[in-house]
């Protein structure tokens, strides 16, 4: 609940317009993300301290405008009709101010106190932009201030324009806007026709002008308030419009134009980046460009990683003497074993996962700072598109070939909460870089020269897989009406502000590291209660002997009790299929973290494996850890990044069952071979 001392703000803006850099600069760690009451919509608010002042800022979903076109789009146009904000800041982007005003246009006519924020204006100032924002000001009657949002140094100039809107509440001034939209006949009948009727501080010419461009949320309203005579009027006038919301748009972009004519000084042509550019967003070769910068991107985010990777592997070697050094000093073996065996490391593991996710974010925080990424977008967005996602979803799923919780991490640049858990849902089926570690190895240990048909088939299926999945999953996530391409306008190259973007992947590092290793300790102790035993002997352990009575069910998907332990632990870690099989088959130990990332606890591992499992068994379990849950971390960076528990487990569920499927499939089609 809202403290009544707090004032509460609102970041209205367009995607990109910079709120969400405005808003982690204003909050800090003060914030905290949800979903919007009933929706599945991303909810981030935060708060701050200016003065004496308490302030509560509510980032809004980014929109191109106030219609009722998305859930995005609703929830930002009902939150601001609420009345639930004391002020709202309007960010428009510097750099493409035409086009980024059109927010300002749609919020013309609500009577709640604002501000206009001109960010970006560095990278206007860049373009040779030179803008009059005094005489903006005084055009809209609001406070217009110049902007950068990284720069949190220099925010004294927003804390005024806040303060003035506040105190003053200064409201938009609509007068010059309102004269034009009186130039469309059908909009003055429509006027005229609901006449003083306000919507709470939604005022007649902005219900007028929704009712124009065929909003049915509004005119709905507008006809249960106003009776059945006038309703009947106002149905008239509507079945006469004809293309009213490119009227109104006309209206809306005129008076842009006449708002910048004499306050924004001409441009000077931008040179950018010019040849990347042309090559990057070329018809032929744009595509090639896009993957090799991705692939480049992805092998850089193991710069910044290795000094973390490099923490997280110390820890783990040090578990061992300290194991040795408690049961020295009379710890009890149990105590000893769960303070190092399970909380060191899973401790150990998180960190070495965490190091990537830290790369990744940097990396392509980085492109996504100085405009590649809306590049990369763009490119891939026609080919997205046949699996109902925008381009913004390539990047994920090239990441995923490397690590899935890195792929789920690089979703944060796609707006559409819809998209996000769909683009996460299909980077699931994508073999992560420690499936490609295991399953060649067992590939060629079973088959042979076959190897290359087996991983062949893999990718095949992989193909069929995301498409399956994107069928099943897109109707619920991706409404028809939004599957559509972007209608974008590429921003232009600008440096990166160092500053603001350290903020931003600490900030996500931080909430990835206490989210996953609650996840990963949690699943870790279960297991390794499971498999614990006092004498030391692995077949003693409750999992062991579950494993014995459940054989027969897990052989119809072509698993022994020991293969089929396995798969469940490879759940943690593909990598830990082969440390689970070395543990059981030697008959000693117990299944931990340590076990599951090492391969090579039984010297002859390989004679044991080609000993216990026949080869339908073996290409059975090959497909049953490829398309398996990626691992622990990655459920966890799930949750994280779709604030759903039950979209998490969906897709958590979902994968087991298909991996189960895949290999019953395999399984029977390889007894028919062999």
């Amino acid at each position: 609940m809202t403290d009544k001392n707090e004032i509460v703000i609102a970041l209205l803006g367009q995607p990109n317009s910079g709120k969400s850099t405005l808003f982690n600069g204003l909050t800090g760690l003060r914030q905290h993300v949800g979903n919007w009451p009933g929706k599945t919509v991303e909810k981030k608010e935060g708060s701050f301290t200016h003065g004496d002042k308490k302030y509560l800022v509510a980032d809004l979903p980014g929109t191109y405008s106030l219609s009722a076109n998305s859930d995005e789009e609703i929830i930002t146009r009902d939150y601001i009709a609420s009345g639930k904000a004391d002020v709202v800041c309007i960010l428009a982007d510097s750099s493409q101010l035409e086009r980024s005003l059109y927010m300002l246009s749609d919020f013309a006519g609500i009577e709640v106190p604002c501000f206009l924020l001109l960010n970006m204006s560095d990278v206007a100032k860049d373009q040779g932009k030179d803008i009059n924002a005094k005489e903006m000001e005084d055009k809209l009657g609001i406070p217009v201030v110049l902007f950068s949002a990284p720069e949190v140094k220099k925010y004294d100039s927003f804390y005024t324009a806040l303060e003035q809107a506040v105190d003053g509440k200064t409201v938009l001034d609509t007068s010059s806007l309102e004269k034009k939209f009186r130039d469309i006949p059908e909009y003055s009948e429509i006027r005229n026709t609901i006449g003083d009727y306000k919507d709470g501080n939604r005022t007649g010419m902005w219900l007028a002008v929704k009712a124009l461009e065929g909003d049915e949320p509004v005119t709905a309203k507008i006809k249960a308030e106003l009776g059945n005579e006038k309703a009947s009027e106002l149905s008239s006038v509507l079945s006469k419009c004809d293309k009213g919301i490119v009227k109104a748009g006309e209206c809306k972009f005129a008076w842009i134009d006449e708002l910048t004519a004499d306050s924004v000084r001409k441009e000077k042509k931008d040179a950018g980046l010019g040849k990347f550019d042309r090559l990057i967003t070329h018809r032929i070769w744009g595509k090639p460009v896009v993957v090799l910068t991705i692939l480049l991107g992805l092998l850089a985010s193991f710069i910044p990683a290795l000094p973390l990777m490099g923490v997280g592997s110390a820890i783990a070697s040090a578990t061992a003497p300290l194991n040795d050094a408690l049961l020295g000093i009379g710890c009890p073996s149990f105590i000893a074993a769960l303070l190092c065996d399970v909380f060191l490391r899973c401790f150990s593991f998180v960190i070495q996962m965490l190091g990537f996710v830290f790369g990744v974010t940097l990396v392509f925080g980085l492109l996504e700072e100085i405009g590649v990424m809306a590049r990369i977008s763009y490119v891939f967005d026609n080919s997205m598109g046949k699996l109902g996602l925008q381009g913004k979803s390539v990047m994920p799923f090239l990441i995923s070939f490397g690590c899935t919780m890195g792929g789920a991490a690089g979703t944060r640049v796609i707006d559409s909460w819809g998209q996000k858990v769909l683009t996460i849902a299909l980077s699931w089926a994508i073999p992560c870089g420690a499936a490609w570690a295991v399953v060649p190895m067992l590939s060629t240990l079973f088959f042979g020269a076959w190897t290359p048909v087996i991983i062949t088939v893999i990718l095949i299926v992989m193909i069929l897989h995301m498409w399956l999945t994107a069928k099943l999953f897109g109707r619920s996530l991706v409404k028809p009406s939004e599957r559509c391409g972007m209608i974008m306008e590429l921003p232009p190259y600008h440096k990166p502000k160092w500053g603001s973007l350290f903020r931003f992947v600490f900030g996500r590092t931080k909430d990835t590291f206490f989210r996953s290793f609650k996840v990963v300790l949690i699943v870790a102790v279960v297991f390794w209660l499971l498999s614990f035993t006092s004498t030391g002997t692995a077949g003693d352990s409750i999992l062991f002997k579950v494993g014995h009575v459940i054989e027969p069910v897990t052989m119809v998907f072509g698993m022994k009790w020991q293969t089929f332990v396995a798969f469940i632990a490879s759940s943690l870690g593909k990598e830990g299929a082969l440390g689970v099989l070395s543990t059981i088959f030697s008959g000693t130990g117990s299944i931990t973290i340590g076990s599951m990332q090492s391969a090579d606890k039984a010297a002859n591992l390989n004679e044991l494996l080609l000993a216990n499992i026949t080869k339908p068994e073996a290409l059975a379990f090959i497909f049953a850890i490829t398309f398996n849950m990626p691992c622990i971390v990655a459920l966890a960076a799930t949750y994280q990044e779709t604030h759903s528990a039950k979209w998490t487990a969906i897709i958590g569920s979902y994968y087991t069952a298909t991996a189960l499927v895949l290999a019953g499939i395999a399984y029977h089609i390889g007894m028919l071979i062999w």
